[in-house]
């Protein structure tokens, strides 16, 4: 989840409130903004939900508080300038061919107000981003930039591609001239992102009348680099998806707004050789138009369980930012949603921004109108009370996220997808992802295991973990195309850790279910050739028991012996 380091005084002076820090911290918390401590600066450690990636800095935060307290109300739009700054896309990479971008004037930065910028950035880069994969920002002092001039007095800079041994620049902290490839080879900053444009034929380049100025994803030069002096910026956002670099763009021009800064717009003007879909046309950017939903007034009060005037929905929505209108024969309520909102894609969405305007501490709870008595379901009793015996058999008992990557799924354990191996099957994918860390439901649980001894190398051993919960593939068979169950699974990270080891809990953990193990040898590739067997449970083919092949062992930098199983749950059953 994102965590941003906010200042509760620069907060206060944002919001417009003399509220001390328990205080904002109950606000926020109503906001869905969890206080996870302090850092060494006296600042909150805040964490969110990462659809709200708004809030991702303090103007953001500042923002959503003032509309929670009637200080703003209702949807906000920028007033723009006219476009003075054109960036022309003529031949970018294919792999990399959208652009976008503003300018903001009359900014005055300090050293908070410039750390704030700094924060933004590395947020949106690791989440809407995907680590600049998909979308990378570039901000740069606009003084230092010299335009083409047009007929028309407009200044042009342009989107191309260069040859990575040919151009020369100064990077960001560097003093000395570097071509494109040295960077990604020797740079410190740069080499992290050399993945990025490993496989490009010519790299991302952007150019102005003096030269390179920018190489995206990578890193910008520093000739424009911006400090507290700055006072008027270029922002430029390069990416595969136009949607994602135009709604980031939204996001800082929004945070620059809130800081006094005049946003100007830049015309972005696709030449006809351009690859993507937007080839020969030519872009007003920001995009700040704002986008509809239609929510019904039976759906909220259903949803909300609270009965409503339109006049209390319509406040609700002006304290959640967005505008309402009420149309009393459809009754329903045709909503605007503001261009920095990127989380907004159903009118459930909708609902639950009404709901905490409202303020879910005033709902007052009622009984539900049915003549039945709940209890738990067999499936339930049978996983707690797998849990318990696994806890007393030695396990420390984990829940972890049901969504993964697919790198930590597939690749980092040695198994490919839509392989009829444990782990194999093909996954379920997340269209959109707002990280890259979450792009698909996992197939199976020990992904997620290894991933806390790789967090863990720092604690003490042995660490035996084990976990319940859910996997799921694509399956034609099923009426929703996906199959799902619930998985068991467990580790034991020991300097002596052997299949032997992991056998013996489970023949204890199948003994106390009083069902049958088998093990017959087997194969599956993150376990070591011979030192694996597959999991049977009164006759039936479950699961599969090793010992962690060391490439996997590596990967995650794990130095000692870790022995795995992992089944169905209702194998016990």
């Amino acid at each position: 989840m994102p965590v941003v380091d906010v200042d509760p005084d620069e907060l206060r002076q944002l919001v417009g409130t003399d509220k001390d820090d328990d205080e904002l911290r109950e606000d926020m918390f109503a906001l869905g903004l969890e206080f996870e401590g302090w850092t060494e600066d006296d600042e909150f450690q805040l964490e969110f939900a990462p659809d709200r990636l708004d809030r991702l800095s303090v103007e953001g935060i500042a923002r959503s508080l003032r509309y929670q307290y009637g200080t703003d109300r209702g949807v906000y739009i920028p007033n723009t300038n006219t476009a003075e700054w054109t960036i022309e896309v003529d031949g970018p990479p294919a792999e990399r061919p959208y652009v976008t971008g503003a300018v903001v004037r009359g900014l005055e930065f300090d050293e908070r107000s410039l750390e704030s910028l700094i924060q933004i950035q590395e947020k949106l880069h690791a989440t809407m981003g995907r680590q600049r994969a998909k979308g990378a920002i570039g901000v740069h002092d606009l003084v230092a930039l010299k335009g083409t001039a047009g007929t028309g007095g407009e200044k042009t800079i342009r989107y191309t591609s260069m040859d990575p041994d040919e151009e020369r620049f100064v990077p960001l902290e560097s003093e000395d001239g570097m071509t494109p490839r040295e960077v990604t080879e020797s740079h410190h900053m740069g080499s992290q992102y050399a993945d990025l444009v490993a496989d490009f034929e010519e790299y991302p380049a952007i150019y102005d009348d003096i030269g390179l100025f920018s190489f995206p994803p990578v890193i910008n030069g520093r000739r424009t680099e911006v400090s507290e002096d700055s006072r008027d910026l270029l922002i430029e956002m390069t990416g595969t998806d136009q949607w994602t670099v135009d709604h980031m763009c939204n996001i800082v021009c929004y945070a620059l707004s809130a800081r006094g800064g005049t946003v100007e717009r830049v015309t972005v003007d696709y030449t006809e050789d351009t690859p993507g879909e937007y080839a020969g046309q030519t872009l007003d950017r920001p995009d700040f138009s704002v986008k509809t939903k239609t929510v019904a007034h039976e759906r909220i009060e259903s949803i909300i369980g609270v009965e409503f005037d339109s006049g209390t929905v319509l406040d609700s929505l002006e304290r959640a930012g967005l505008d309402g209108e009420f149309d009393e024969d459809a009754e329903t309520y045709e909503v605007e949603i503001p261009p920095y909102r990127v989380d907004v894609i159903h009118p459930l969405d909708v609902i639950d921004d009404i709901g905490r305007a409202y303020g879910f501490n005033n709902l007052e709870p009622t009984y539900p109108d049915v003549s039945t008595v709940g209890g738990r379901h067999e499936r339930s009793r049978l996983e707690d009370a797998t849990r318990d015996t696994l806890v007393g058999l030695g396990f420390e008992d984990l829940l972890n996220f049901h969504m993964i990557s697919t790198e930590e799924n597939y690749d980092r354990l040695g198994v490919e997808a839509g392989t009829d191996v444990l782990g194999g099957g093909d996954p379920v994918t997340i269209r959109e992802p707002y990280s890259e860390a979450y792009e698909i439901l996992r197939t199976w649980a020990l992904p997620s295991l290894l991933l806390v001894l790789e967090n863990n190398t720092h604690r003490e051993y042995p660490q035996h973990l084990s976990e319940i919960g859910l996997a799921a593939q694509l399956d034609e068979g099923e009426n929703t195309g996906v199959t799902e169950h619930q998985t068991v699974a467990g580790v034991l990270a020991d300097t002596e850790a052997s299949y032997e080891d992991a056998r013996g809990r489970l023949q204890a953990l199948a003994q106390a279910f009083d069902v049958e193990l088998a093990t017959p040898p087997t194969e599956h590739p993150t376990f070591i050739s011979g030192r694996t067997a597959e999991v049977v449970l009164d006759g039936e083919s479950a699961g599969v028991i090793g010992e962690v092949h060391p490439k996997v062992l590596v990967e995650h930098d794990l130095e000692l012996p870790v022995a795995a199983f992992e089944f169905e749950l209702d194998a016990l059953q």
